[in-house]
């Protein structure tokens, strides 16, 4: 089940497809300064992954040759832009989010961006920025799922 607003609330099934974009996975994030941030925050739960990370379930915007720009309209994937994409520079508790305006980098080979798309205030890719494939667990099948009303 997942219960988190920044992907669609729900039932997901385990697969063994291959990540590609569009793909909801579930992952460990790293043990990094921003993510220890996220879970002091609550962005994440504490859990079971090393570092005692929650899992996170996110939706694979993009992959290994892609190019990435975050600016004050949103992420875009190579020009395009995500919808509800903006990074926003507070939380709803006030606090300064880590924003990386103006960044434009190009995704290696083992790496992926992850967003909460449609929900303009998930801690996504547009925050942590790209993640190693090796943080992937799974990929999930949204069985049955739906989104809430804000």
């Amino acid at each position: 089940w997942n219960i988190s607003p920044s992907t669609p609330l729900g039932l997901y099934w385990v697969s063994r497809t291959p990540i590609a974009v569009g793909a909801f996975v579930m992952v460990c994030p790293p043990d990094t300064p921003i993510f220890q941030q996220a879970r002091e925050r609550t962005y994440i739960e504490a859990g079971s992954c090393p570092g005692h990370y929650g899992h996170m379930i996110k939706q694979v915007a993009a992959l290994a040759g892609d190019v990435i720009a975050i600016t004050t309209q949103g992420v875009r994937v190579n020009g395009h832009l995500l919808p509800d994409s903006a990074p926003t520079s507070h939380d709803p508790k006030g606090r300064a989010m880590p924003v990386t305006l103006g960044a434009q980098y190009t995704l290696g080979s083992r790496q992926l961006l992850l967003m909460g798309l449609g929900n303009r205030l998930a801690f996504d890719g547009r925050y942590f920025g790209p993640v190693g494939t090796e943080t992937v667990r799974t990929v999930l099948k949204p069985v049955y799922t739906w989104t809430p009303r804000e």
